[in-house]
This record gives structure tokens, C-alpha cells and sequence, in this order.
């Protein structure tokens, strides 16, 4: 009776972290839209990640030295850094880029609810995945849902020139880069420490992001960004980056992939949530239907329509199902999906910890 409790609050404080990792993410789109309004997107996304690489490499100096774990060899930090220009670079390009154009409230929906669909497409095209009923009409749904809400996106334009639309597609393609990034990382991760091959991963996206922004700084006016904006930006750097990693592990020490990905739908909510309450920003009722058909469809291929209650997990351990369905890493870091079932329980504990 003691040890069922014990479980049971185990699993409780497990939800609390995950809620709260999904709570920091769904943030991320309100915050980083504010940055944006105030310097050019290319700059705001190296901030971002530059700080959250920053705080990385002091986590690995510090906390990677006394969780024992063994360093990656230079192929593994070859892997790594190449899995990060998809997972940073090339998602934080079109994420950031989307921001200046749409509203985040649109990015808050169709990056998080496209992202698994798209990837479980890519799965069934590629047979990684048997193809069922289930998922064939949740793909169906969740790309009617894309298209109504394109199509409300372009009656609702923030400018003439349809600004709006074309912000939503370019937040498609980041979707999509996730995706890719999300199947790419279960086989170039297998095997290594998450904390290391994550500094690393960011730090190889950072890296490019700054080249790519070097043309656009002289663009800043330094001096005229208020403290708002730099507040923002520390804490997109700390909160949906760094804080976000270590509460999405701790998490999963006791929740399974494939539950975690199902708690991961909730990320619209919040960031719905706070782009109308900090942003003032609103979509039309067609945007409002579309969204609904996304995310039925999307929880329809990524769970065929089995939401029954798991027994709470110990660590290590996980399900069959959901090797490839896994929930991917999550959307603010770079931490692989295989790395999540391989990492070292030692390294993550003292994670947790600290």
C-alpha cells in the first residue's frame, strides 16, 4: 500500500514537470514575438540560443563532470552538431522568421499539432511504421485542418499583403524541420549522453544562426531595447531552453514517451493562452475550426485512438509501442528521442538535482 502510494505521487509530481515543461514552451511563442517586434528575427533567434548554449556548456562543465558519463568522441560530436543545424538552426530559422510575418498565436498551433503528423507521414512513407485506419484518417484530418486554417490565415491577412499566410507556411516549414529532426535524431543519438550531445547540438545550431544574423545587427538600435526586451529575452534563454530540458527529463523518468507525447498537445493551450493575455492577439472562427480538426487528427495518428491509462513507469523503463512515436525532444533544445531511452540514469539524476 505505502509503495502504491509512493508510485502514485511519483507519477503526480511526474505530470506537475511535464505540465510545467509544456507551460514553458507554449510561452516561448508569446515571448520570443515580443523580441521580435523590437529587432530583426534573425538576431532574436541567436540570442535565444546563444544564451540557452551559453547555460549548456556551464551545466556540462559543472554537472557533466560529477555525473561520470563518457564523453562523446569526435564522430558523436560530429553526429551531434549535425543533428543541431536541423533542430536549431533550421527550425529557429523558420520559427523566428514566421514570428515577423504571423502572429504567434498561428505558430503556437501549427508548429506543436503539425510537427507529429508530419513526422508520422514521413514514418508510413518511409515503412518505419505500419499504417492503420487510425493514423490514415488522423493524417486526413490533420491536413483538412492545415488547409482550413491556410485558408482562414489569408482572409484575416495582416496586410494587404497577406503577411499573415505567408508567415503560417513559413512556420509549416519549420514544423517540418522538426520533424526531420525529430526521425534523424533516433539513429544519429542512439547511445550518447543527452546533456552532452544537447550542448553540443545547440551549440552548432548557435553557431549558424549567428553567422546567418552577422549581416542584420547593425539593423539594431542596442540602445533603444527596453528592459522588457531584454527580460524577455533571458528568459527565453533560461526558461523555455535550459529549465524546460531538465523538467521534460525528470518527467520521463517516470512517464512514458508515448504518454508524454499525448501531455505535449497541451502547448497550444498555453501558448493560445498567453499570446491572447500578453499579445492581444485573436483568431478568426475559421482559424479557430481548422485548429480543432489539426489537433483531433493529430492525436489520432499519433495514438490510434488508444488513450488508456499506463501504469506509472520506473525509470528506464518504457513501452513497446511508441518507439518511433515517441514524443520528440522537446521544442526548445535538441535533446534526441533515442537519447531519452539510452542516457545515462546517472547524468540524468544529477540533472534533476541541480
Amino acid at each position: 500500500m505505502e509503495k502504491e502510494t509512493s508510485l502514485r505521487s511519483e507519477s503526480a509530481q511526474a505530470y506537475v514537470y511535464l505540465l510545467a515543461t509544456m507551460a514553458l514552451f507554449g510561452s516561448a511563442f508569446a515571448s520570443s514575438k515580443s523580441v521580435v517586434g523590437h529587432m530583426p528575427h534573425q538576431v532574436a533567434a541567436v540570442l535565444r540560443f546563444g544564451g540557452g548554449a551559453v547555460i549548456l556548456v556551464v551545466l556540462l562543465a559543472f554537472i557533466g563532470r560529477k555525473s561520470g558519463g563518457p564523453a562523446l568522441t569526435r564522430s558523436q560530436i560530429a553526429r551531434a552538431a549535425a543533428v543541431g543545424l536541423v533542430g536549431v538552426f533550421a527550425y529557429n530559422l523558420f520559427f523566428f522568421w514566421g514570428l515577423s510575418l504571423a502572429p504567434s498565436i498561428d505558430g503556437s498551433i501549427i508548429v506543436p499539432v503539425l510537427s507529429p503528423v508530419i513526422t508520422t507521414g514521413i514514418l508510413l512513407a518511409l515503412g518505419r511504421e505500419k499504417a492503420s485506419g487510425a493514423r490514415i484518417g488522423g493524417l486526413a484530418l490533420g491536413v483538412s485542418g492545415a488547409v482550413v486554417f491556410f485558408i482562414g490565415a489569408g482572409g484575416t491577412g495582416m496586410d494587404a499583403g497577406g503577411s499573415r499566410l505567408t508567415g503560417d507556411l513559413v512556420y509549416l516549414l519549420g514544423a517540418l524541420s522538426w520533424a526531420v529532426y525529430s526521425i534523424a535524431s533516433k539513429k544519429v543519438l542512439v547511445g550518447m549522453d543527452p546533456l552532452r550531445a544537447t550542448t553540443f547540438g545547440t551549440l552548432a545550431g548557435a553557431l549558424a544562426l549567428l553567422l546567418f544574423a552577422v549581416p542584420a545587427f547593425p539593423d539594431v538600435e542596442w540602445s533603444a531595447l527596453s528592459s522588457t526586451t531584454w527580460l524577455n529575452v533571458v528568459y527565453l534563454a533560461v526558461g523555455p531552453t535550459a529549465m524546460a530540458y531538465l523538467f521534460y527529463y525528470r518527467g520521463l523518468r517516470v512517464v512514458s514517451p508515448s504518454t508524454a507525447t499525448v501531455v505535449m498537445f497541451s502547448v497550444p493551450v498555453f501558448g493560445v493562452t498567453c499570446a491572447v493575455v500578453f499579445l492581444g492577439e485573436s483568431f478568426g472562427g475559421l482559424q479557430l475550426a481548422g485548429a480543432a480538426v489539426m489537433l483531433a487528427g493529430a492525436l489520432l495518428a499519433v495514438t490510434q485512438g488508444r488513450l488508456r491509462q499506463q501504469a506509472p513507469e520506473q525509470p528506464g523503463q518504457e513501452t513497446e509501442r511508441g518507439a518511433e512515436s515517441a514524443a520528440p525532444a522537446p521544442l526548445s533544445g535538441t535533446g534526441g528521442r533515442e537519447s531519452l531511452r539510452t542516457a545515462d540514469s546517472t547524468a540524468v539524476r544529477t540533472l534533476e538535482e541541480n
